[in-house]
C-alpha cells in the first residue's frame, strides 16, 4: 500500500471499531440502519470516493475505493454495500448523465446526505435481465413508469433510484433508464424482505403505477438503459469482490485468535494440524482473492476494464468469502453458531455475495464467453 492508501485504512479502522463495531450485532437483530453512521461516513469523504470533486466527490481511482469498502466490510457489509450501491449509481449518472443531471443529483449522493439505489431486478427478470417487464410509455413532458422492481437495497432509506423500464421493442434494445426520486406521485414501497444477512440493510420491492417521469430524468437516450445498466455492474462486481475480501479477512482474523485462545486436550487447538491446514487454506485463498480484486481495479484506473477479470474477481473473492466464513464457524465450534461471536453473522452476511451484481453461476457464463472470444 501507499502513503494514501494506508491513511485511508487507518481513518477507517479507528472509525469502524469507534463507531460501527459496537453497534453491530444489535443492529442486525433489530433489522436497523443507522443514517447517523452513514452521513458521518460522508462527511469523512467516504460515501462519494469515485466520483469527480466537481461535483462533492473524492476523485480515488477504483483500487483505493476497493481497499476502503473492505475495511468498512470488516466490521459491517451493510454499511459497505450500501456505499458500494450508491456509489454505482453515482458511476452511471457521471458516465451517462448530462451536466444538469450531475449538478442536480451528485452533490448529495457524494455528500453522504442521500443513498442512490439501482433497480434492474424484476421478480421474473433476474439473470436474464433484458426480459424486464417494467415500462415507460412517453406522454406530454415525460413518460408514465408502470410495474415493480424486487430486492432493492435501500428501497425506502434512498432518494435517487436508476430504474430500467421499456420504451420499445422486446430484448436490451427497448430499455431506457430513468433517474426517479422519492416521493414522485405513484411511487410506492412494497414489503421490506426478511433475509438471512445483510440484515441491517434494508431491502424492499418497489411499484409504479402511472408514475410520472418528466423528460429530463431520462439517462442518455432511449433504447441504450440495457448499457447503462451493465456498465455500473461492471466496475460493481470489483468492488462486490473487495467486500468479499474484506468479510474473509475479517473472519479469518476472529478464527485466528480463538484458535490460539481455546484450550483442549491441555493445548491450544490451533496446534492441531487439522485446523491448521484449515486456516492455512482460508488464509492463501484470501491472499489470491485479494490478489484478484486489486489487479482488477488497477487495470479498470488505467483505462483497460476486463470484463473477464472483473468476473473472475467477484467470482473468486465471493466464493472465498463463503469458503471462510463457514470453516471460522467451524473452528469456533460450537460458540460459533451463537451470536456471541461475530463469526455466524459473517457467515450469514457471506451467503448473498454470490447473488447479488450477477450470481456466481452467470459470472462462469460471462468468464467463458471471454474465453470463446479470446480464442476465436
Amino acid at each position: 500500500m501507499n502513503e494514501f492508501q494506508v491513511e485511508i485504512k487507518n481513518q477507517l479502522e479507528k472509525f469502524r471499531l469507534n463507531k460501527i463495531e459496537p453497534f453491530m450485532e444489535e443492529d442486525d437483530h433489530n433489522e436497523n440502519f443507522r443514517m447517523e453512521i452513514f452521513t458521518e461516513l460522508g462527511q469523512l469523504g467516504f460515501t462519494g470516493m469515485g466520483t469527480p470533486e466537481a461535483y462533492g466527490g473524492a476523485g480515488m481511482g477504483l483500487e483505493d475505493v476497493c481497499l476502503a469498502l473492505s475495511e468498512i466490510a470488516k466490521s459491517s457489509i451493510a454499511y459497505a454495500v450500501t456505499i458500494s450501491v450508491s456509489s454505482m449509481v453515482q458511476t452511471i449518472i457521471n458516465e451517462w448523465g448530462n451536466e444538469d443531471q450531475k449538478k442536480k443529483y451528485l452533490p448529495a449522493l457524494t455528500s453522504g446526505q442521500e443513498i442512490g439505489a439501482y433497480c434492474l431486478s424484476e421478480s421474473s427478470s433476474g439473470s436474464d435481465a433484458a426480459s424486464l417487464k417494467a415500462t415507460a410509455k412517453k406522454t406530454e413532458g415525460g413518460y408514465l413508469l408502470n410495474g415493480a422492481k424486487m430486492w432493492i437495497t435501500s428501497a425506502g432509506l434512498a432518494k435517487t433510484y436508476i430504474v430500467m423500464a421499456r420504451t420499445g421493442e422486446e430484448g436490451s434494445k427497448g430499455i431506457s433508464a430513468f433517474i426517479v426520486r422519492d416521493g414522485m406521485e405513484g411511487f410506492t414501497y412494497g414489503k421490506k424482505e426478511r433475509k438471512m444477512g445483510w440484515r441491517a440493510s434494508p431491502t424492499r420491492e418497489i411499484q409504479f403505477q402511472n408514475c410520472f417521469v418528466p423528460d429530463e430524468n431520462l439517462i442518455a437516450k432511449e433504447g441504450e438503459g440495457f448499457k447503462v445498466a451493465m456498465s455500473g455492474l461492471d466496475k460493481g462486481r470489483i468492488t462486490i469482490g473487495s467486500l468479499g475480501v474484506g468479510l474473509a479477512e475479517r473472519a479469518l482474523d476472529e478464527a485466528v485468535k480463538y484458535s490460539l485462545q481455546r484450550q483442549q486436550f491441555k493445548k491450544a487447538i490451533f496446534d492441531f494440524q487439522g485446523l491448521q491446514f484449515m486456516m492455512a487454506d482460508m488464509a492463501t485463498e484470501l491472499e489470491a482473492s485479494r490478489l484478484l480484486v486489486f489487479e482488477a481495479a488497477k487495470q479498470f484506473d488505467q483505462g483497460r476494464l476486463q470484463q473477464k477479470l472483473a468476473s473472475m474477481a467477484k467470482l473468486k473473492a465471493t466464493d472465498t468469502a463463503m469458503k471462510v466464513t463457514t470453516d471460522a464457524v467451524q473452528i469456533l465450534g460450537g460458540v460459533g453458531y451463537t451470536s456471541e461471536y461475530p463469526v455466524e453473522r459473517f457467515m450469514r452476511d457471506a451467503k448473498v455475495l454470490q447473488i447479488v451484481e450477477g450470481t456466481n453461476q452467470i459470472q462462469r457464463v460471462v468468464i467463458a464467453r471471454c474465453l470463446k472470444k479470446q480464442y476465436q
